[in-house]
């Protein structure tokens, strides 16, 4: 398509360097990040255009789904994971104006907000060394600093491929876990400037899964030295649980959610 222009660059240098070299070569008001396995229905680049009309938002994101969504149990579990993390808590940050990771599936950037923040993006340092991951989560939370706004749009869908085996999820969970807990950090002294909500949030999303881990921990540890089990740990986990499920069942008017309080 003579509209298109492909750059192919001499080796593979990560996301992140080809990224760059295409938003430095690009001419647009916009940048639409895709990610090669990820299929976007006809009209997500019209959606996200019109959410982008406002000079203040920096970034907005489409909804996500699984597209080997019937693959195996572990893709269908997935999807449901995509759509509370879409439609739950992406959507209520929207709310208070500002999304903390716009996914790299599927967002549309403001190029002259790229274009201030391209340097810091690309020079960013981890552990002593450029960094090679959490670029979604890093490149909107620069967007913030900058104050710009960040936005859902939940009938902006994209379909991605998702892990259908237990070993690459986890590996893939872990990476996305170093990336939340690195930049919620840098992005501490941004909190203040943003709604309390949003603080409340970024607590709950890094003190939560520590909390719950901790609960199971000390219960299997209670198991193992008294023989009794925590009644009290295990109803407060299945009550916190099936609430959550229940009101994604009712939101989505799909009762999939229930099985996955599982």
């Amino acid at each position: 398509d003579p509209r298109f222009t492909f750059i192919l660059l001499r080796e593979n240098v990560g996301k992140r360097k080809a990224q760059i070299a295409a938003i430095r070569r690009s001419s647009g008001d916009l940048v639409l990040n895709v990610d090669s396995d990820t299929i976007l229905a006809p009209d997500v680049v019209v959606k996200l255009a019109l959410k982008m009309q406002d000079p203040a938002i920096g970034a907005a994101m489409g909804q996500l789904a699984a597209s080997n969504r019937h693959e195996t149990w572990l893709t269908r579990l997935i999807d449901m994971e995509y759509w509370l993390a879409c439609n739950e808590e992406r959507a209520a940050q929207a709310r208070f104006g500002a999304v903390m990771c716009c996914c790299g599936p599927c967002a549309m950037y403001r190029r002259t907000a790229l274009t201030m923040l391209l340097d810091q993006y690309e020079t960013q340092m981890f552990r002593g060394k450029r960094s090679d991951f959490g670029e979604d989560r890093h490149l909107t939370i620069l967007m913030l600093k900058a104050g710009f706004r960040t936005e859902y749009v939940p009938t902006a869908i994209a379909a991605t491929v998702v892990p259908n085996k237990l070993r690459p999820y986890l590996r893939q969970q872990l990476r996305w876990a170093r990336s939340t807990f690195r930049d919620t950090l840098l992005a501490m002294n941004l909190l203040p400037g943003l709604d309390r909500f949003l603080t409340l949030d970024v607590i709950g999303q890094n003190l939560g899964p520590l909390l719950l881990a901790l609960s199971v921990l000390t219960g299997l540890a209670q198991f193992a030295l008294t023989g009794t089990v925590p009644w009290w740990t295990c109803l407060m986990i299945a009550s916190m649980t099936m609430i959550r499920c229940s009101v994604a069942a009712v939101r989505a008017r799909q009762f999939r959610f229930i099985g996955f309080s599982l």
